[in-house]
């Protein structure tokens, strides 16, 4: 079986010759084939807070492969989700080296119509998170706490 490979590229332009203080963090990538370009910087205090950074985007992209794996299952499971939003957190500690992302908590608020029991759909998210690459990818804690309701 062949490898998955996913290729990014980035770039930034500027100097740091003024120091750590004087240069702009704000950066762009990409991920060809996909034509969207992203702007990034860094989270930290010289960063611009209207851009997104690093840590956010490993928070989503653990927040987005959840989602995914879990309309995946209900959807072969023939349960109508109607709705699916996340409220995520990442938590990175100051004081404990090295720095990292050290837990992450999704709360997902899953909108179904029909009548699926709760039970049945925790057990597709709880299945959902044994299938998701990002979550097994990450050494970080991960809770997920769902909220089911129903249209």
């Amino acid at each position: 079986m062949a490898d998955h490979r996913y290729e990014t590229r980035l770039n930034w332009s500027g100097s740091t010759g003024l120091g750590w203080d004087g240069y702009d963090r704000a950066h762009s990538a990409t991920a060809p084939p996909a034509e969207q370009e992203v702007r990034l910087t860094t989270g930290e205090s010289h960063g611009d807070p209207s851009i997104l950074n690093p840590e956010q985007l490993l928070v989503m992209a653990a927040s987005s492969c959840q989602m995914l794996f879990f309309l995946h299952l209900a959807a072969k499971a023939r349960i109508d989700v109607v709705s699916y939003e996340d409220e995520a957190l990442g938590v990175m500690p100051e004081d404990d080296p090295p720095l990292q992302i050290t837990e992450i908590t999704l709360r997902p608020r899953i909108t179904v119509a029909g009548d699926a029991s709760e039970e049945r759909i925790r057990k597709l998210v709880h299945s959902a998170h044994e299938h998701c690459y990002i979550a097994n990818s990450l050494t970080s804690d991960m809770y997920i706490e769902p909220t089911v309701a129903r249209r």
